[in-house]
């Protein structure tokens, strides 16, 4: 029996696009619908993350006049994660299966194909992965590939190029929820998760219409989640550094002070002033991760929800 098949769609201020958007998912959902590839009561979830522009009345309108397009919106921005967690933990109560994408329609629709066959032979998660970055900007294809590199160095399962453009099964969504942290990875997360899983291919597109919501800023904040949620690896990084620092000092002083009992005078300045400086800068980045550390603890510990939904559309 062909299955439930949900599209979760995280939208923030997406008016520009979101038309455009509808139309391109609705000719592929129509599709597999035909071809019973998937089940008539499926539907596409857009997710209001709190749009300070007109996203949410359009996405309304839409519902209005074609039942196969529904919606929830949060009471207020809480990021993209937690917007795509929010619809992902609605959808799996109406869905068998589940997949997520961007609305900006860079993501390759007809892979969903793909995608399906690979969960009929088998998969409970099936990735969605870039084959290459040469549209990109030669920053972002670095800072990107380096980023992922240094996550394995950590030791966190993750996905080359792979974003939030994956399918997972009910069963799947049934064991995320029960992660309860409140700094969401998603991508870090459904590695962990296991059951059986693969992989399709696809070559990302340029954006047509409306602005990137993942300015360099973004990315190296969640960059930094992405590290700090899954690694405890720069805590010790900083302890061998101050074991090493401790070291150095101790045969700093042993110099000096053989250098003063057979009565040479320290040449000193521009070296005490480097070290100084140098210690100090260490002293301030160690101090900056730990309290990163420590805010997430902090973050996590008061259990506050991780959004709120205002409106609900689904019927």
């Amino acid at each position: 029996m062909n299955k439930v098949l949900f599209l979760v769609i995280p939208c923030y201020n997406e008016e520009d696009i979101l038309k455009d958007t509808t139309k391109v998912i609705k000719t592929k959902m129509k599709e597999l619908i035909n071809k019973k590839v998937i089940n008539k009561n499926s539907k596409v979830l857009y997710v209001n993350d709190g749009s300070q522009d007109n996203t949410w009345n359009i996405i309304e309108d839409i519902n209005k006049k074609d039942p196969l397009f529904t919606g929830i919106s949060l009471s207020k921005n809480k990021g993209q994660q937690n917007a795509l967690f929010a619809g992902l933990m609605t959808a799996k109560e109406y869905a068998d299966i589940i997949i997520s994408m961007d609305a900006d329609m860079q993501d390759d629709i007809d892979v969903i194909d793909k995608m399906i066959e690979k969960y009929n032979n088998g998969n409970e998660i099936v990735y969605g992965v870039r084959k290459n970055r040469k549209k990109d900007s030669y920053f972002k294809r670095t800072t990107a590939l380096s980023f992922y590199k240094f996550m394995k160095r950590l030791g966190v399962d993750i996905i080359y190029n792979h974003a939030d453009y994956r399918l997972a099964s009910k069963r799947v969504l049934n064991e995320l929820e029960k992660f309860s942290e409140i700094n969401l990875f998603l991508r870090g997360i459904f590695p962990l998760i296991g059951f059986k899983n693969d992989i399709v291919y696809y070559k990302r597109k340029q954006r047509t219409k409306g602005k990137t919501k993942y300015p360099t800023k973004k990315m190296l904040s969640f960059a930094l989640d992405g590290i700090t949620s899954f690694s405890i690896k720069p805590i010790r990084i900083i302890l061998n550094l101050g074991i090493i620092i401790f070291i150095l000092s101790l045969v700093i002083m042993t110099y000096s002070i053989i250098r003063k009992i057979f009565g040479y005078t320290v040449a000193g300045w521009t070296f005490i002033i480097c070290s100084i400086w140098l210690i100090a800068g260490i002293q301030m980045l160690s101090l900056g991760i730990i309290g990163e550390y420590i805010g997430k603890i902090y973050a996590e510990v008061k259990r506050r929800p991780r959004y709120i939904i205002d409106n609900n559309l689904i019927k």
